[in-house]
């Protein structure tokens, strides 16, 4: 897997390549590329491209000083962009919503389009019982205790937590995947609980969301009407909130829309792409 060093350590990515249109997807808590293994391959004609953030599920612990804030990792998400040369980026969120202040903080000048899935806004972060894993680490020793909890079925699989978030179930070994990183490595859960605990208060994240308003270009809202975790009147308000926003729900999903109806979401994914402008790459016979 490719590896570019950032200003706060080094980030992994897949890199489709090819000359269409670019996508760059951004995934969840503790999570990573693999939580879109079922879109990327239904997307044939586009460049997609999935770093893996630092949220808990990255491969390789970042510098002692790094800013895994909510504003800390939207900055390092825009870094990346910018060091791999990406121009009239479609930036394709899912259960992470902070990818958004990027334009809150003055650096979505590379962004043709944002697609958000079911994902955190307003003052949704971290969303429900997130709140509580959150508490969790903000105690000593509390992510070590995190990870091994996610180790037992019944507390993985629970409707309250991640199991909650698809209703399909997530593999086993997906989530094994997910959650290796930092039950292995006490500086990934350093940097797991930097981030979980990197969100600022609610005045703060209304006042980021209202300076939302100014990205002036396409923004498709895609939102489950299963959900757990993202209230179902955050898709119809975000789609309000940018001047051109759309909205399109998902029926039989929860927060994991690429888990629950990949070809569905793929099929949205790609009409919006087409429609603004963003035709894929025909391939010659």
């Amino acid at each position: 897997m490719p590896r570019i060093e950032l200003s706060s350590g080094p980030v992994d990515y897949q890199d489709t390549g090819g000359e269409g249109p670019v996508l760059v997807f951004g995934h969840g808590m503790p999570m990573n590329e693999t939580q879109w293994r079922k879109v990327v391959p239904l997307l044939d004609g586009y460049r997609c491209v999935l770093p893996t953030l630092p949220l808990g599920g990255h491969r390789q612990p970042m510098n002692p000083d790094a800013d895994l804030s909510q504003r800390g990792v939207a900055r390092l998400l825009g870094e990346f962009i910018e060091r791999l040369g990406l121009d009239q980026v479609t930036l394709v969120l899912n259960d992470w919503g902070g990818g958004q202040f990027l334009v809150s903080e003055g650096r979505a000048q590379r962004l043709a389009r944002l697609v958000l899935v079911a994902c955190e806004a307003f003052d949704n972060f971290p969303p429900g019982p997130a709140k509580a894993m959150a508490q969790v680490c903000r105690v000593p020793g509390g992510v070590w205790l995190l990870t091994r909890l996610m180790g037992i079925p019944a507390f993985r699989h629970n409707r309250a937590g991640y199991g909650g978030m698809s209703l399909r179930g997530i593999p086993d070994e997906i989530m094994d995947d997910w959650f290796a990183p930092a039950t292995l490595s006490r500086a990934i859960r350093k940097d797991l609980a930097k981030f979980a605990t990197g969100a600022p208060d609610r005045e703060t994240l209304l006042a980021w969301s209202e300076r939302l308003r100014e990205f002036d270009r396409p923004v498709l809202v895609v939102w489950a009407t299963e959900d757990r975790l993202m209230p179902r009147e955050h898709g119809p308000r975000l789609a309000k909130l940018y001047p051109q926003g759309r909205l399109v729900e998902i029926a039989a999903s929860s927060t994991l829309i690429p888990e629950d109806q990949p070809e569905r979401l793929a099929a949205v994914l790609t009409d919006f792409l087409v429609q603004t402008g963003a035709e894929p790459t025909r391939h010659a016979d």
